[in-house]
């Protein structure tokens, strides 16, 4: 395959393929715990150089496994088949933010956060944010449908998707969808390809919708005595008829250990954080609102107005993940997500995990949602195929799809949910997705060995 894909030098500008040990390792793996090394990897810059690339491969039958930034938690762009990655790193540009027409056209490889730094310089906003925005790409989140804090008010990713450019298997360049803000010509192919974790086709384009930017915010952190009374909360609040634009939990053993690192951790059992954006007068009125629904239940409110404020409350929640990193354990990460009325009871089973297996789970996240990181801290050295964890794994999904939960909320099915797809879907659905798959891919050389 290597002699093959050696070939392609003569089809690409100088540079674009590289098969050197280093890069090849540096291609190999995501922020999950699974590697492959690929015979090759490409760095097209342009749109004509991947359907070059994706004709010769599909010609040949070589597997094709796209990566953006490499930040995703399940093994998405791990080169399980070898072949060639097809790295969009370099096609990083903002091509056009227009306030007229409220859309950035985007290449794949932007990263999040300069994306909406730069639409606010425009005075718009760009809601997607997932907890990696400062190193995830577009287009990476495109390809896992991502989601963040702000899901609950504002949507996930392929709510703000209008249009797509895609390479397909062969290399055909087709655009689906476009720059309107409403669009019903055809089937929603713009939804088929957002989500298709590259097995659909490569996004070498994307049409992004952009919103106003709200004038300000206010945030308040309430602090609990279980997180029976903090997840009561969210009821509270949502059936209060407010709607914050963002509303997180966090569990005892997340506070825990983010007290052993981060300034200002409260000392309390659990928490919220509820964010309410929008114009001055209307979000403080909103804030109180949500004050005055948790006062009883809570032990204490501290409440912030502005950016600045509100950044030093949402500190705590963003140094999580590296709190739980410096713990010495192994974080497992699962995005679980559940029916918004079944959060105090995946609490409970995560506690029940807990307690029945000797392993210690920090639970935090999108509450508003039902989206928990239900993450197992596993010893040093522990991998997600030991047979103790697929154990508790199972049984973690097993009672999230009884409460009619899905296995992930955000991060996709990629090689890490593989095992629990079948049990996940019906038969009917199974042969759906392979139907799709068989149409727009019939070589199966589009990130081959995941979960189809």
């Amino acid at each position: 395959m290597k002699k093959v894909l050696s070939r392609l030098h003569s089809l690409l500008p100088r540079g674009t393929l590289r098969m050197d040990t280093l890069t090849l390792k540096n291609n190999s793996s995501d922020a999950w715990m699974a590697s492959s090394l690929p015979e090759a990897v490409a760095f097209p810059k342009n749109t004509g150089d991947v359907s070059k690339i994706l004709a010769f491969c599909s010609r040949h039958k070589i597997p094709v496994t796209t990566r953006g930034a490499g930040r995703g938690y399940v093994g998405g762009c791990v080169p399980v088949k070898g072949g060639l990655v097809l790295s969009l790193v370099k096609m990083n540009r903002i091509l056009e933010i227009s306030p007229q027409d409220g859309v950035a056209v985007v290449q794949p490889g932007v990263i999040t956060s300069q994306l909406a730094l730069s639409a606010k310089r425009h005075r718009l906003f760009y809601p997607p944010d997932p907890a990696s925005l400062k190193e995830s790409t577009l287009g990476g989140n495109i390809a896992t449908n991502a989601g963040g804090p702000r899901c609950l008010k504002y949507g996930v990713t392929r709510n703000y998707v209008l249009g797509l450019e895609v390479v397909l298997a062969d290399g055909t360049v087709v655009r689906v969808g476009g720059r309107t803000h409403k669009n019903r010509t055809g089937f929603d192919l713009v939804g088929l390809f957002t989500g298709s974790e590259g097995m659909l086709g490569i996004v070498t384009e994307a049409t992004l919708r952009l919103l106003p930017l709200p004038p300000t915010r206010s945030a308040l952190r309430a602090e609990f005595g279980s997180v029976e009374k903090a997840a009561a909360g969210v009821q509270k609040i949502l059936g209060s008829g407010l709607l914050p634009c963002a509303l997180e939990i966090a569990d005892p053993f997340t506070l825990a250990a983010a007290r052993r690192v981060i300034p200002n951790t409260p000392r309390c059992d659990s928490m919220l954080l509820v964010e309410f954006d929008g114009q001055p007068s209307s979000v403080k009125i909103e804030l109180a609102a949500a004050a005055k629904v948790l006062r009883s239940s809570s032990l204490r409110i501290v409440t912030a107005h502005g950016d600045a404020a509100c950044e030093k409350i949402w500190e705590i929640r963003r140094g999580f993940s590296y709190a739980l990193r410096d713990t010495g354990l192994v974080k497992l990460n699962e995005d679980v997500t559940v029916p918004r009325g079944q959060i105090v009871n995946l609490f409970h089973l995560a506690a029940k995990l807990q307690k029945k297996h000797g392993i210690p789970i920090s639970s935090f996240g999108h509450a508003g949602d039902g989206n928990i990181h239900v993450n197992l801290m596993a010893p040093v050295g522990t991998h997600p195929d030991d047979p103790r964890m697929r154990r508790i794994l199972d049984e973690l999904f097993q009672g999230v799809l009884r409460m009619r939960g899905v296995i992930s909320g955000e991060h996709g099915i990629g090689l890490a949910k593989k095992p629990w797809w079948n049990a996940a879907s019906s038969p009917a659905l199974r042969n759906l997705h392979h139907h799709i798959k068989r149409a727009l891919d019939p070589k199966d050389v589009l990130n081959p060995g995941k979960f189809l």
